[in-house]
């Protein structure tokens, strides 16, 4: 027989007050050099990154028919594609970087461009932050985040969203979409093997 929890057993359950969607922090290490400008970017994208997602993990399923029954077997691991949001200041330095980036995989004129994947993947960490600033773990010596963080490995843009400028938005930001491909994500202080 089950018993009945209280409203004091889910107050003890939800540590900390609960994970709050808008307690996060986004950072990209390793853009190519050749992207970036002269101006330090690390600290304005982390604060100009107004949304982000933690990852949704994947594992599809293979059907094995047997004797008219399907079973089913794990198939591979995928990795959906990732997408921030991001505050447009008045110069333009995140845009400009993310629009650099994708111009230094494929150039406008033809289709030249890098070449080897090293040369313009990055990677990318997204850090759950707590309500209580001293709950907040600092990145290790390791340069491995808290264990609330996920590492987006070999990540490069392959889309950025249009700004829409209309004389109706005198009351509004811009703000505009970046979405990375990525080859795998792993929650930090777990293994990649």
């Amino acid at each position: 027989m089950a018993i009945q929890k209280t409203l004091s057993d889910f107050k003890t359950a939800l540590s900390g007050g609960g994970a709050r969607p808008n307690l996060f922090e986004v950072s990209i290490s390793n853009i190519p050099t050749a992207v970036l400008s002269t101006q330090k970017t690390d600290e304005t994208f982390t604060m100009l990154c107004k949304a982000a997602n933690l990852p949704a993990s994947n594992i599809a399923s293979i059907d094995v028919p047997f004797r008219g029954r399907t079973f089913k077997v794990a198939g591979d691991r995928t990795y959906d594609t990732w997408s921030i949001t991001v505050i447009n200041d008045s110069g333009f330095a995140i845009r400009k970087i993310m629009e650099d980036w994708m111009q230094h995989i494929g150039q406008y004129k033809d289709s030249s461009g890098a070449a080897t994947p090293t040369d313009y993947m990055a990677t990318a960490t997204v850090i759950q932050l707590k309500r209580s600033s001293s709950e907040i773990k600092q990145t290790s010596t390791t340069g491995v985040a808290d264990d609330v963080s996920y590492i987006f490995q070999d990540i490069f843009p392959t889309n950025i969203s249009a700004i829409d400028l209309s004389f109706d938005s005198s009351d509004a930001i811009e703000e505009f979409t970046v979405e990375f491909q990525v080859n795998y994500w792993y929650p930090s202080g777990k293994t990649t093997s």
